[in-house]
């Protein structure tokens, strides 16, 4: 069983037992607080290794991992494993307070019981989205990550029952849809995602930079010095997401992990699939009247040192950028930081345009401006590898000392279209001018009918 922790302040404590925790006034406040703490650590596991593993960005330097980039996914390997236990560690606490704590606690109230089913629900839809299944359990059986996703749902639904905050609802009802998103299942996503139309649905995880939980996303884009992991040039002006002003202990930026842009794409995409290219335009152009309404922030970043460590030749300038050698050429997708302050997106940002969503013609075409609206706007939030088809396998650790994990869940889903050397590559020409050698929203488009991807389709 977890072993029992002073929470708040993150430090165990061998003089606290379980009954005597238990016995404590308010011991579901305190658990819901170290759940809380749980959901920033798991985020930043989520965040930070599926930033690499994706052709978001790179590891320019030695920390982290240094072969998720080639898209070497061993389930020997320990980032596997603290992956996996990280969102393992999030869902047995969330079962810990339903089953332990809420019973022994009198005065526990209906809101922390459903923030416990959310911590629930969601550690189910990352394990979903980000493996090919994982026991729920000790020594339990393996669930598929269709299960653990229908699983997610069912724990949301359990946390609306008990939610009085229709801003809460709003968010298990988004997160609901992005499971049945996930699972392919149109109807009941574009169900869900209709509902919130026009919603302000925004939930953000904190940190505390003070007590040992900083934003580690935040850490390796801008407050490391040298940055430690650098962006695919093309999506350079979304980098940073996060920043600190003054000390960065003190100034952590939070993380969105539901927002109401998913909304618009998920029904984008679901009239793609229809083929009704006219209503995905219009939930397009919808959608970027909400991005415009996002904040941005001008900061300075002109201590950004992308050169150096893996690669030298990382523009410094703003230079034109074109996404594959066929493509033409673009302007301001590469910032010049040395110049002034530059526009931080703080919760989502594009460089699709209204005219762009307009002037396609094509399904395909309009599909992979959905998915470079995807690829944008959740920058940083731990989402890419989920469009990519992408998903880890169950750790060594846990093969060892569960019986239940067979072979077939120690081999990792990478699907075959992905270019595993080349996928965050570019090359300079002698004009300074970037060449993106691989568009993967485009390799998404043409193989769109592979079970791995693009679930409407």
């Amino acid at each position: 069983m977890l072993v029992v922790l002073v929470m708040v302040g993150c430090v165990e404590n061998p003089n606290v037992t379980e009954e005597v925790y238990l016995e404590n006034p308010n011991a579901m406040r305190s658990w819901v607080v170290g759940l809380q703490r749980q959901l920033a650590v798991t985020t930043n596991t989520v965040t930070v290794n599926t930033a690499i593993t994706s052709d978001n960005y790179y590891n320019n330097y030695t920390q982290y991992s240094k072969i998720f980039d080639r898209l070497q996914i061993d389930y020997y390997d320990t980032d596997v494993n603290n992956l996996q236990a990280d969102i393992q560690e999030l869902r047995a606490m969330a079962m810990y307070g339903l089953e332990v704590v809420l019973p022994a606690d009198p005065v526990s109230t209906k809101e922390q019981e459903a923030y416990l089913y959310f911590c629930l629900g969601y550690a189910d839809l990352l394990g979903g989205e980000l493996f090919i299944g994982l026991p729920q359990n000790n020594y339990g059986e393996v669930e598929s990550w269709e299960k653990l996703l229908q699983n997610a749902i069912v724990a949301f639904d359990e946390a609306m029952a008990l939610e009085t905050s229709a801003e809460m609802n709003r968010v298990y009802t988004l997160l609901q849809a992005r499971a049945y998103y996930n699972l392919g299942d149109r109807e009941n996503a574009v169900q869900l995602a209709s509902q919130l139309i026009g919603q302000e649905v925004l939930y953000s995880v904190e940190f505390d930079g003070q007590n040992g939980v900083a934003n580690e996303m935040q850490n390796a884009t801008f407050d490391a010095l040298p940055n430690r992991l650098a962006p695919l040039p093309r999506l350079d002006f979304l980098d940073p997401k996060y920043y600190s002003v003054g000390t960065p202990a003190t100034d952590q930026k939070t993380v969105a992990i539901a927002k109401v842009e998913e909304a618009y794409l998920i029904l984008a995409e679901a009239n793609l699939g229809k083929g009704d290219l006219a209503a995905a335009q219009s939930n397009l152009v919808q959608l970027l009247q909400v991005v415009k309404n996002r904040p941005v922030v001008m900061i300075d970043d002109s201590g950004e040192t992308r050169n150096g460590g893996k690669r030298e030749d990382y523009p410094n300038q703003s230079v034109p950028v074109r996404f594959t050698k066929e493509g033409k050429y673009q302007e301001g997708y590469i910032l010049n930081r040395q110049e002034g302050p530059i526009a931080a997106h703080t919760i989502s940002g594009t460089k699709v345009t209204e005219l762009d969503i307009n002037s396609t013609s094509t399904i395909d075409d309009l599909l992979y401006l959905t998915y470079r609206l995807r690829q944008e706007i959740f920058i940083s939030e731990g989402r890419r590898l989920s469009d990519l088809g992408i998903k880890f396998p169950v750790s060594q650790i846990e093969q060892l000392n569960n019986p239940n994990v067979s072979e077939e869940y120690t081999i990792p889903q990478i699907p075959s279209f992905l270019p595993a050397e080349s996928m965050d590559d570019f090359s300079v020409a002698e004009d300074g001018s970037i060449t993106i050698v691989e568009d993967l929203n485009r390799l998404i488009i043409q193989n769109k009918s592979l079970p791995e991807v693009v679930p409407f389709f």
